[in-house]
């Protein structure tokens, strides 16, 4: 069209006049201008598509899948994503900031991690953005742009860890790898409204990340999943897929509560209630863990503030959050001083700031500042014990509204800090836990378990877990449910509340809602072939055969039951039946590409 009104017009002026083609030529090149620019602008900022999350693509393909009968991979099937802080053989490791990546090498092997990952069956496909030289806690980057909350576009993701939290959320990955130092996976997590897990300090290798501070950092991992969460975890702790079931009891920190603007009902009583009817959960106790940490950890007494208003032993918190910045700092120096003088890099206002602070500080108390590390590791250990949970909320604020022209308060760092350095200080793992919403934010809540009880604290969540979503629909009636006007029976209606907690990745809670579907009609194809699709997602295969089996009995026509019986018989070796059931589904629906592509997958597989 533009080319035919160019010639139109063309027809009308004298083409002998050398002043309109020099007009035209200048339009001309000023299109081209602008589409450069532009190009250059996504290329440097990343697609929107990506959430402007990832900083590279690429595809690391796992070890290859070992022949049957041998179990599947545990990963297998899974995809994930990794901070720009983890080294990829062959590729620059940045750390968040061009002139690091411009003064370093194409890294010589992949980090421990990441290998350990592959080895396992899943694929990874990029990088992601990250704060510069993780000393961030907004998620915000200037040279690569700040990754998009993708529940909350108006809000900022946090970091340091912002693009790998964002691709979770975003549901490009499975799952993906961050680091967390003083909160950088906590803190991201929380904002984006999934869950997040810090190891023990020490139990997952970091060999081949850069450090921050390695006296705090640890590897660290989102998931939208809980069963993807843990086993990730089992894969990255090493750890045995056996383990003696053991009571659990939480303990309520009130003090952090306090510190918290949610309601009470949307956070200790939400996680009071979902431990009610479960069996080895002992009736919860409450603590001022400020106190606690104030009386087990003398060494701190030297760091807090002579003549304070705070109380509740919140003084003693701000202290240990005191101590972890400037063991941070102090060993950022050591680490990054000498880089950070020769190369002067260009950085972000806030970033900046800390970055001159660490390597412009004098310490004097390095000594105490590792007593009190070893102090409240012992303090916590002694609290908490064999069985024992430590209740928190992750993050007591709301974040910052994106492209702000304010700057994170004091305030928000001092409660912030006081909260995260509860587990970053005494290396405990800590997981955050998304409880729906409170004022147009996400309500974070976290567990702490003693260092070294990682495993435990992972069961712990994949166990909770489908409570806590019931106990969050209760409290904000967030599953939508449908218009009945007097024309939908109560079947259909649980039909579609399975329908909305399936969307919402709650599989266990679709599994519930469609049983009690089927109780009441047990002759409706579509409720059985439903809860297969569920009970696939669990990966309870042979569940979902049988579902499928009867909806088919029910329906010889339903063409998803023979897809999802067939996807279940491949997952669980069953070539042959796997190929029929394909076969069956191409009868009916011969441009079928899903049961096509699969038929051709099996016919090689069994050739």
């Amino acid at each position: 069209m533009l080319e035919m009104s160019n010639s139109l017009k063309l027809g009308k002026i004298n083409v002998s006049s050398s002043k309109v083609w020099i007009v035209i030529g200048i339009g001309v090149a000023g299109i081209v201008i602008l589409s450069e620019t532009r190009r250059r602008r996504r290329a440097r900022t990343g697609s929107r598509q990506d959430f402007g999350a990832f900083l590279e693509r690429f595809e690391l393909l796992p070890s290859p899948q070992p022949p049957p009968p041998a179990a599947r991979q545990l990963l297998s099937g899974l995809t994930f994503a990794v901070k720009d802080i983890f080294d990829i053989k062959d590729y620059v490791t940045g750390f968040g900031n061009p002139d690091w990546k411009r003064t370093h090498e194409p890294a010589a092997r992949t980090a421990v991690a990441v290998s350990c990952l592959l080895k396992n069956g899943a694929t990874c496909v990029g990088k992601t953005v990250m704060d510069e030289l993780a000393f961030g806690i907004t998620g915000e980057n200037m040279h690569y742009g700040t990754p998009t909350n993708p529940e909350m576009p108006s809000q900022i993701p946090g970091g340091s860890s912002s693009g790998s939290a964002v691709v979770v959320a975003a549901e490009l990955v499975d799952f993906a790898l961050g680091t967390d130092t003083i909160g950088c996976v906590r803190t991201p997590a929380s904002f984006c409204g999934i869950l997040g897990f810090r190891p023990s300090h020490g139990s997952v290798s970091t060999v081949g990340v850069l450090a921050n501070s390695q006296s705090l950092d640890t590897i660290g991992w989102f998931a939208r999943d809980p069963s993807i969460l843990h086993r990730v975890g089992h894969v990255l702790l090493q750890s045995s897929p056996v383990e003696v079931r053991r009571e659990r009891h939480l303990i309520f920190a009130d003090d952090c509560f306090q510190l918290s603007k949610v309601p009470k009902q949307k956070s200790i009583d939400v996680v009071s209630k979902a431990t009610e009817n479960l069996s080895g959960y002992q009736p919860p106790k409450h603590i001022n863990i400020g106190q606690y940490i104030a009386s087990n950890v003398p060494s701190l007494k030297g760091f807090r503030e002579p003549s304070t208003n705070l109380q509740h032993g919140t003084s003693a918190l701000k202290a240990l959050s005191g101590v972890m910045l400037s063991l941070q700092r102090y060993e950022f120096k050591t680490n990054h001083e000498e880089w950070v003088k020769t190369v002067k890099p260009k950085l972000g206002p806030d970033i900046s700031a800390r970055v001159l602070a660490a390597v412009n500080t004098t310490h004097d108390k390095i000594k105490t500042l590792y007593k009190v590390r070893t102090e409240i590791r012992a303090a916590l250990h002694s609290l908490l014990k064999g069985n024992g949970i430590l209740v928190i909320p992750t993050i007591a604020d709301s974040p910052l509204k994106l492209n702000s022209k304010k700057s994170l308060s004091a305030e928000f760092y001092d409660r912030a800090s006081a909260l995260l350095s509860i587990a970053g200080m005494s290396g405990c793992c800590q997981v955050t836990v998304p409880l729906g919403r409170h004022d147009d934010r996400h309500i974070p809540v976290s567990f702490i378990a003693s260092h070294g009880a990682d495993k435990f604290l992972l069961d712990t969540v994949l166990d909770i877990y489908p409570s806590l979503q019931k106990q969050v629909s209760i409290v904000s009636n967030s599953l939508p449910l449908p218009d009945t006007n007097g024309n939908m029976d109560t079947s259909e209606l649980l039909k579609e509340k399975g329908n909305a907690a399936f969307k919402g990745r709650q599989w266990n809670k679709a599994v519930n809602y469609y049983g009690e579907a089927i109780k009441l009609n047990e002759t409706n194809a579509t409720y059985y072939c439903n809860r297969a699709a569920a009970y696939l997602e669990l990966g309870c295969f042979q569940q979902a055969e049988e579902d499928c089996s009867q909806a088919i009995l029910l329906d010889k026509k339903n063409v998803k039951a023979y897809l999802r019986r067939g996807t279940a018989r491949e997952m669980t070796f069953c070539y042959k039946e796997a190929s029929q059931d394909f076969k069956h589904a191409l009868v009916l629906e011969p441009q079928n590409k899903v049961a096509n592509l699969a038929e051709k997958r099996l016919r090689k597989l069994a050739s």
